[in-house]
C-alpha cells in the first residue's frame, strides 16, 4: 500500500512538472491531433476558451439548481500590461453577469492580475473588479495560491475588503498555519470558502494531502465557520469528507448561509444529489486559454484521474 501512495505521489509530481513546462505546451499545440486529444481531456474541468461558454455552463447549471462562480483562469502574472488585459477580463465577467441577470460570483486569483508586479497596482485592479462586480449585484472571491503567497493574499484581500467588505476569501484546511488564518478572517464579513488544499507543499508547511490530519483540520474548521453563523462554502468533491460532515453538523448544514462548492467536472452527480437533498450549491465554473496548467493540475490532485482521461478520450474516438 505505501508503495503505491508513493507511486502516485510520483505520478502526481510529474503531472505538475508537465504543467509547467513551456517546451511540452508547445509541442502538444504544435501537433493537431495531440492537441485535440488534450483539449478534449481538459473539457472536463474547462467551460471553453471563451467567456460564452463559460455563461452557457452556468445557466445550464442554474436549471440543475446549482449557483455559480466564474474564473477567466490564470496566475502568476508577471508583466503590467498583461495584468491589465486579464483585469478587463474579469470586469467583462460582471458586466455580462449583470447583462443575463445570471447568479454568479467571480472567482480569482490575485496574483492573475497584479499581486507579483505591484501591490498598488494589484490593489487598484482587484477594486476595479470588486466595484464592477458590485454593480452587477455580486462579488468578488479571492482564490487561495501557494503558502508562500498567503501572507500577501491575506493582506490584499484585508485592503480591498475595506472598501467591498463583500468580498470573501479562501483558506486551506492542510496548512498548518491556517487555524490562525481563520481567526484573522472569521472576524469580517463575507463569506469564506474552505478547501482542503490542492498545492505541492512542504510537510513542514502542511498536511499531507488526504491524510487523517487534514480531514480533522477541515472539520474542526468547519465547525468553526457554521457555529459562528458565518457565510460558509464547503468546497470539496470528496464525498467521504461531506458524509462526515452531513454526519457531524446535521441539519445545520442546510442553513442558507452554507453551500457546498465543486469544481465544474469534479462532481457534477453528486453535487445534483446535494442539491436534491436540499442543500445550497455552487458549481466552480472556468474558462480561458491557459487551460493547459489548469487541467493538468486537476489531474494532479488526484492521478486517478488519468484514467478518467483515457475514457473521456475513447468516448471522443468512439463518437
Amino acid at each position: 500500500m505505501n508503495e503505491i501512495t508513493f507511486d502516485l505521489e510520483q505520478a502526481a509530481d510529474t503531472l505538475r512538472t508537465w504543467a509547467l513546462d513551456e517546451s511540452l505546451k508547445a509541442t502538444v499545440k504544435s501537433n493537431p491531433q495531440v492537441l485535440a486529444a488534450a483539449r478534449r481531456i481538459a473539457s472536463r474541468y474547462i467551460a471553453g476558451e471563451d467567456l460564452s461558454s463559460a455563461l452557457q455552463l452556468v445557466e445550464s447549471n442554474a436549471r440543475r439548481g446549482h449557483l455559480a462562480s466564474i474564473e477567466c483562469v490564470g496566475e502568476s502574472v508577471r508583466n503590467r500590461e498583461e495584468a491589465r488585459q486579464e483585469t478587463e477580463k474579469f470586469i467583462e465577467i460582471a458586466r455580462s453577469l449583470k447583462r443575463l441577470e445570471v447568479a454568479s460570483t467571480i472567482s480569482l486569483d490575485l496574483s492573475h492580475v497584479g499581486l507579483l508586479v505591484d501591490d498598488r497596482f494589484c490593489y487598484e485592479n482587484a477594486a476595479r473588479i470588486a466595484e464592477a462586480a458590485r454593480a452587477a449585484g455580486t462579488y468578488v472571491m479571492v482564490s487561495a495560491e501557494g503558502s508562500a503567497r498567503t501572507d500577501q493574499v491575506l493582506t490584499m484581500w484585508e485592503r480591498v475588503k475595506t472598501d467591498f467588505p463583500e468580498t470573501g476569501i479562501t483558506l486551506q484546511a492542510r496548512l498548518h498555519r491556517s487555524a490562525d488564518d481563520l481567526l484573522r478572517v472569521i472576524t469580517r464579513d463575507g463569506p469564506i470558502r474552505l478547501v482542503k488544499g490542492a498545492f505541492r507543499e512542504d510537510l513542514k508547511v502542511a498536511a499531507p494531502r488526504n491524510s487523517s490530519l487534514m480531514y480533522e483540520r477541515y472539520v474542526q474548521m468547519a465547525s468553526e465557520l457554521i457555529n459562528s453563523g458565518h457565510r460558509t462554502n464547503l468546497a470539496t468533491h470528496d464525498a467521504s469528507l461531506i458524509s462526515t460532515l452531513q454526519e457531524t453538523f446535521g441539519d445545520q448544514l442546510h442553513d442558507r448561509r452554507i453551500e457546498f462548492e465543486m469544481l465544474q467536472g469534479l462532481g457534477a452527480g453528486l453535487l445534483d444529489s446535494l442539491n436534491a437533498s436540499g442543500y445550497r450549491t455552487r458549481e466552480y465554473v472556468v474558462y480561458g486559454s491557459e487551460w493547459w496548467l489548469y487541467s493538468l493540475n486537476r489531474l494532479a490532485e488526484e492521478p486517478q484521474r488519468v484514467f478518467t482521461a483515457l475514457a473521456d478520450l475513447a468516448t471522443e474516438s468512439a463518437s
